[in-house]
């Protein structure tokens, strides 16, 4: 009988230490911390148990951690969509925008561009059609290092600074009306892998508020 035997008896035989408890006390197994010293079976168990306790108590405080953050960024974006919601005309809107995604949420560069008539004035005026194109082929929001020249140029004297950014495509009724960028001198602030539900949702609201706008 090999080592594996055995392990396939007490799996097949649950009942084994129960009717034979005294084992508990008799057999002894290395220290987890410490593989010099014997400690009894029922010892070890509870070293188990307490190692399993600290990795729960670890989860549970990163998931109280990330519903906090959760919670922080639903309450910005509740009031960028109530400063959207005053704004009736693009300037507003535009300004509305701009100061609370730097102020909110600490983005240092926004730049908001719009076409097919959705409003005029826009800053940097309408992007031309290959940066539309480009604009109308990202599905989701895109994070990253910057890719695309014409939408790096939409940050004007601050583009060379530039590292990191998130394009959002602003789309109504399934139609692509414009691109909100943000941007960032850390590489690391807009990642590839970071989550973009919130930018999406983000994208949703100004793009509403732009077809309001032009009625």
């Amino acid at each position: 009988m090999n080592a594996e035997d055995v392990a396939r008896y007490l799996r097949d035989n649950p009942d084994f230490l129960s009717e034979h408890g005294e084992l508990f006390t008799r057999l002894t197994v290395p220290h987890p911390q410490h593989g010099g010293q014997a400690i009894s079976l029922a010892e070890r168990q509870l070293h188990a148990l307490r190692d399993k306790i600290g990795q729960l108590e670890q989860k549970l405080t990163e998931l109280i951690r990330f519903g906090e953050e959760n919670d922080d960024i639903s309450d910005k974006v509740h009031r960028l969509s109530v400063a959207l919601l005053e704004a009736t005309r693009f300037e507003g809107i535009r300004q509305a925008l701009v100061s609370n995604l730097q102020e909110e949420f600490s983005v240092p560069h926004v730049a908001l561009r719009v076409w097919n008539g959705t409003a005029t004035g826009a800053e940097g005026g309408e992007p031309g059609e290959a940066a539309r194109r480009y604009v109308g082929s990202v599905r989701h929001a895109y994070c990253g290092a910057p890719d695309n020249m014409d939408v790096l140029s939409w940050f004007g004297e601050a583009a060379p600074h530039v590292r990191s950014l998130a394009l959002i495509p602003l789309r109504h009724r399934g139609e692509t009306i414009g691109a909100l960028a943000l941007g960032s001198a850390e590489s690391e602030r807009f990642y590839p892998e970071m989550g973009t539900l919130y930018l999406g949702r983000i994208g949703e609201l100004v793009a509403a508020a732009l077809s309001c706008a032009r009625g």
